[in-house]
């Protein structure tokens, strides 16, 4: 029975504990400013747009790529 107490005990004092390791995560340390949603838009558009240049870019280099191979081998022939 004392073992069961005991746990009990300290799982009541870690349940209480743990309360104020949540307060860490509230908007007070967050920082939020009129600038965050420009930040965060900004963040996001970069992460949308960066794939498809890159996608451009390397569509045009193998394209460019594709075609003087295509000149070279009708040159051999």
């Amino acid at each position: 029975m004392k073992k069961v107490l005991f746990r009990m005990f300290v799982l009541f004092g870690v349940w209480a504990m743990s309360a104020t390791a949540y307060a860490v995560d509230s908007y007070r340390y967050a920082h939020v400013t009129i600038d965050t949603p420009w930040n965060i838009f900004i963040f996001l558009l970069l992460i949308i747009l960066l794939p498809f240049v890159l996608m451009a870019i390397l569509y045009w280099y193998f394209a460019s790529k594709k075609s003087a191979t295509k000149e070279t081998n009708e040159d051999n022939v």
